[in-house]
């Protein structure tokens, strides 16, 4: 897949500096169960914590700021809180059927920073990249050592998760 045409022209250009990660400067922000759960998820059964894709619903204020901070300190690409947002990782809260949400919430608010910044300097575009990680669960290996032959998830299961990602991440305004 070729890149969009102006990320490509500023490649051409410059060179492109992406943001750190997003998940160290939750973690030093110092977040309770309280901030994970905010009032919409307040009688969730399940311990939030950790749910760091959920902030995106929850404390949109910090992943913002987490973002302004990049772009501040001079990047040129950030990446969107979604490293976990598939339906099997956040299945393990409950909460894989808000998958397209989180992404599309996560991508709206990188693009609110990332085009703050380009307003505020147009000489130098600034881009939204989402973030996919890896799934919990393998593909090739089996998690029960007692059945070789057995597997938590099939490759349909986890590419369909992947596309809800990719769907919400488009919907939201990535690069």
């Amino acid at each position: 897949m070729p890149l969009p045409p102006i990320v490509a022209d500023a490649m051409d250009k410059r060179i492109l500096i992406i943001d750190g990660a997003m998940a160290t400067q939750i973690q030093a922000a110092g977040l309770e169960e309280t901030d994970f759960r905010g009032t919409r998820f307040a009688d969730s059964t399940v311990p939030l914590v950790g749910c760091n894709d959920l902030l995106c619903l929850t404390r949109p204020d910090l992943v913002s700021k987490i973002h302004q901070s990049y772009l501040a300190a001079g990047a040129d690409i950030i990446g969107t809180n979604t490293f976990n947002a598939t339906p099997v990782s956040m299945d393990d809260y409950g909460l894989g059927h808000l998958v397209p949400e989180i992404n599309r919430e996560a991508a709206q608010l990188a693009r609110i920073a990332a085009d703050a910044a380009t307003a505020a300097d147009p000489s130098r575009p600034r881009f939204v990249a989402g973030a996919m990680g890896p799934t919990r669960a393998t593909l090739s290996l089996s998690p029960d050592v007692n059945d070789p032959g057995y597997r938590s998830h099939t490759f349909q299961e986890i590419a369909a998760g992947y596309y809800q990602q990719i769907e919400g991440l488009v919907d939201g305004g990535v690069d």
